[in-house]
């Protein structure tokens, strides 16, 4: 009586423990691939429950979520055989589970380390086609696009794995070509500099010699208007006085000599050495007209 309820508890304990190896959950992130003695039956198992038989069949599961490689920086020579050192960056995902155990064993870091080898290729062999603008700003975009066609084409073929984008996060030169890059950019700013400089004194000489010129010429037209209503003033001043003369020329010899002889009497201290009979007199010893 003792023994049957042991018996049957070891006997329920080992159905569960043979129902739980027997039971598998590969979730949404996720694909499997399943094994029998080390030999690879099922190649992509999809998310959900599945069923495996205890002791017989082994299960690996991979990450299928998109997954960031960070590359070291490396050095890449240009068309103009000239040094870059390039910081980039490869986000991948399993394409293939059968094809990237066979490659890897399932193992990241084997996948990284291939993966980068085939990046470093493929940058080493776009770089040695394209000049230093090209690769800093003129085809950068078209630079990766290229790369990341031609990289899939090898990498889902070869280690199941797809690369879903390759990025160039920084372009540095090396220090001694950086410094002969940025000198050169000094020379040549200097260079433009100067240009711009001469050409704004050569427009600024221009603008003050038509500023003169027309000063000049601006003068000489007031200047000959001033003079030409000046003369026709003095003109219309002595046609006055002559009609004002011709009317009456006693009575107007006789205004100007008084007028003459307050300007020159009216001061106090001033001499004259004239003689008597002198005609500036003539009002002096006749004061009163002659009708």
């Amino acid at each position: 009586m003792t023994r049957q309820p042991l018996v049957s508890l070891l006997v329920l304990f080992i159905v569960i423990s043979v129902a739980m190896n027997s039971i598998f959950v590969v979730k949404e992130t996720e694909r499997a691939i399943m094994m029998r003695f080390g030999e690879v039956v099922s190649f992509d198992i999809h998310p959900g429950i599945h069923f495996k038989i205890p002791m017989m069949n082994t299960v690996r599961i991979f990450d299928a979520r998109t997954l960031n490689l960070d590359a070291n920086p490396k050095r890449y020579l240009t068309l103009e055989k000239k040094f870059l050192i390039v910081d980039s960056f490869i986000k991948w995902r399993i394409k293939n589970v059968a094809d990237f155990y066979t490659a890897t064993s399932g193992d990241e870091r084997v996948a990284s380390k291939l993966l980068a080898s085939r990046v470093d290729t493929g940058l080493r062999n776009q770089f040695g086609q394209r000049t230093l603008t090209e690769v800093v700003s003129g085809e950068r975009d078209e630079l990766m696009l290229t790369l990341l066609e031609e990289l899939n084409m090898v990498t889902i073929k070869d280690i199941g794995i797809e690369i879903i984008d390759v990025r160039v996060k920084r372009i540095d030169l090396p220090d001694k070509v950086s410094e002969s890059v940025y000198s050169r950019m000094r020379t040549e700013r200097e260079r433009e500099a100067r240009e711009l400089r001469s050409k704004g004194k050569e427009l600024a000489e221009g603008i003050k010699a038509d500023a003169d010129r027309q000063k000049t010429v601006i003068a000489a037209s007031a200047y000959r208007e001033s003079e030409l209503i000046r003369g026709e003033g003095d003109a219309q001043s002595a046609s006055i006085y002559a009609k004002a003369f011709n009317q009456d020329p006693e009575f107007y010899s006789f205004y100007r000599s008084l007028d003459a002889y307050r300007k020159i009497f009216g001061q106090g201290g001033d001499m004259m050495l004239i003689k008597p009979e002198s005609e500036f007199f003539k009002y002096l010893k006749q004061p009163i007209l002659q009708q």
